[in-house]
């Protein structure tokens, strides 16, 4: 044990960001982690700012929000995640990334209870595209996991959890809940309370058309193309044979005008 904790101990003091392996119940280091630049996620200054202070916050030491970023799929949850925790690494060397896959997320008190002994360190555990798509043991023993973990967490870790739907499961499930329960607020608010314990609700909206033509502009200025007027026309064109507006579609975009005009992009 001494020795698993000494070379847990090194690989924490070498590394920043990592991934949870279930199946050793230890920490992966990640070397080539390299997020998309802060900047360049455009069109949600709002939801940048709250994460971006409550994480600044966090790295100082003091007492944080878990927040809950949902929203539509492809608008940048997981990436402003990462992207800042990347910008607030530069400053705070102390802060780790750890990515816990939901399908292990009964493993977190397990993770508290290892991760929170490195009170030198803070850790930022991050459980990407959490959802429900119904209603059955998992949710109820997640549920519980959740509570409990949050009521015992330790002061050096915290949760960044993003999901496609603010309650984590389908409004219809809710709605259902509502017209066939007998003791419809209780039903209905034990189904939805897991959200609540996330101090923060981040939400992540369809960008505006402006919003999405700012994306590609912005990374046309970064990776050196040239914004004119056809750029923009069949970037337009691009997110309606899509149908969607969102940072993804924006991205891919560039990806294919790098494919068809033979440009070397890096992140």
């Amino acid at each position: 044990m001494f020795l698993r904790n000494l070379l847990l101990k090194e690989k924490i003091k070498k590394n920043s960001y990592f991934i949870w392996k279930s199946e050793n119940k230890s920490i992966q280091a990640v070397k080539n982690f390299n997020p998309l630049n802060l900047d360049l996620i455009i069109g949600v200054d709002y939801q940048k700012e709250i994460l971006f202070k409550n994480t600044i916050n966090f790295a100082e030491g003091n007492f944080t929000n878990n927040a809950l970023l949902w929203g539509a799929r492809g608008n940048g949850k997981s990436s402003l995640i990462k992207s800042v925790f990347h910008k607030v690494l530069s400053k705070y060397d102390n802060l780790n990334l750890v990515q816990l896959n939901k399908n292990n997320i009964f493993d977190i008190e397990y993770i508290y209870s290892v991760l929170g002994n490195y009170t030198q360190y803070r850790f930022i555990i991050f459980i990407d595209d959490l959802s429900f798509e119904k209603i059955d043991s998992d949710y109820k023993i997640i549920k519980s996991t959740l509570d409990g973990s949050v009521q015992h967490q330790p002061t050096n870790i915290l949760l960044y959890v993003s999901s496609n739907r603010r309650h984590l499961m389908p409004r219809d499930m809710i709605d259902n809940e509502r017209s066939s329960a007998i003791h419809t607020d209780e039903s209905v608010e034990e189904k939805i309370s897991l959200s609540d314990r996330f101090g923060l609700w981040i939400g992540f909206h369809k960008l505006s058309q402006e919003d999405y033509l700012k994306i590609i502009r912005a990374y046309c200025n970064h990776y050196k193309i040239n914004y004119d007027d056809k750029i923009r026309k069949k970037a337009i064109q691009w997110s309606l044979q899509r149908g969607n507006r969102t940072g993804r579609t924006a991205w891919q975009y560039i990806l294919n005008i790098a494919s068809s005009e033979n440009l070397k992009i890096k992140i």
